[in-house]
């Protein structure tokens, strides 16, 4: 029978394949399927591929090691419970990384926003984050730490992916130091919160029956309150005028003080800002990363709008003024010539 089912799924699949770990994942798939068509994935080892079968359609997700599949699980229901649209579980094989899930679709925030739908969708996802950053309790959350070490390793891979290994530029280490203790400090004064980790708008699906899913969390930790906040609004995929900008933000530190977790303007923004340029370096690293590393060339064409947001952000911060300098008269100009 196995070989059976086996021959049939090679048969009705788009492609031949010789993967065996895919072979396996369709054989497994404990559901009546017709046939099968991938889906676009993220920027990690995880796969996912469509099930479509007698007018129903389900996700199955291939997470070979290191990834985890029971934390995946885990953080689902614990998003969940607070009320975030995450998909539904169908079935599981931790053993050997395999989950069936709920298919939310292909309609992603991205491919829904423009100028006029802009301020409903940024509502809508303001107030999921809301409930994510609101309804769980970050000291039973029992998720990592986003802790100083983690800040300061996410930190690093900017300088040596994006610098060293990519664009083989110098970097003023005394400069580096000074950048990394201010950003850090600042997001280690912030409260406390459960963070997504990459909340923007590829990982928010417009759902056919109302509301934002969401998607990619399984790496959510216990950090600061602007990591989320920023990722949505200074998106790497998408760049809207920074006024715009300020008042959605604005609009989410009032949404807080309601809930309880007051933060005055002025503290707040310095917050966002360098909060945005730690998240905007690392992404900046880790883009270079999965193009010499993992050979995904797809990522380059979002460094330079990465970059451009370090480097505004910079410009009315002291601190962190040297830095704004370096990449956009250094880092930019190099980084668009490859390009």
């Amino acid at each position: 029978m196995q070989a059976l089912k086996m021959a049939r799924i090679l048969a009705r699949s788009p492609t031949q394949t010789a993967d065996a770990r895919l072979e396996a994942l369709l054989t497994w798939a404990p559901v009546a399927f017709t046939h099968w068509t991938p889906v676009a994935g993220d920027a990690s080892r995880r796969r996912y591929f469509r099930l479509h079968g007698d007018g129903q359609r389900w996700i199955v997700m291939d997470a070979p090691p290191p990834e985890s599949p029971q934390r995946f699980a885990a953080v689902a229901g614990l998003l969940g419970r607070a009320g975030v649209l995450v998909p539904q579980i169908l079935a599981q094989d931790f053993e050997r990384g395999f989950l069936l899930l709920e298919d939310f679709g292909d309609r992603t925030c991205l491919q829904a926003l423009d100028a006029e739908s802009a301020d409903g969708l940024y509502g809508a996802a303001l107030a999921t984050l809301l409930r994510l950053q609101t309804r769980l309790d970050p000291k039973t959350a029992a998720l990592p730490a986003y802790d100083r070490d983690l800040l300061r390793r996410e930190l690093e891979i900017f300088p040596d992916w994006l610098l060293k290994r990519w664009l083989d530029l110098p970097l003023d280490t005394a400069l580096w130091e000074r950048t990394c203790e201010a950003l850090v400090e600042s997001a280690l004064q912030q409260p406390r919160v459960v963070v997504h980790r990459d909340y923007h708008s590829r990982n928010l699906m417009v759902l056919d029956e109302g509301g934002l899913g969401v998607l990619d969390f399984q790496d959510a930790v216990v950090g600061p309150v602007t990591y989320d906040a920023v990722s949505l609004l200074r998106d790497c995929y998408v760049a809207w005028p920074p006024e715009r900008v300020a008042l959605w933000a604005e609009d989410y530190r009032r949404r807080l003080g309601r809930a309880g977790l007051v933060v005055d303007a002025p503290t707040w923004q310095s917050w966002f800002d360098r909060m945005g340029i730690q998240r905007h370096l690392k992404a900046a690293g880790i883009f270079a990363r999965l193009w010499l590393r993992d050979g995904k060339p797809g990522y380059l064409k979002d460094i330079p709008r990465t970059l451009r947001y370090v480097a505004a952000a910079c410009q009315g911060d002291a601190a962190l003024a040297p830095l704004g300098d370096f990449v956009s008269a250094t880092v930019l100009p190099q980084v668009e010539a490859r390009l």
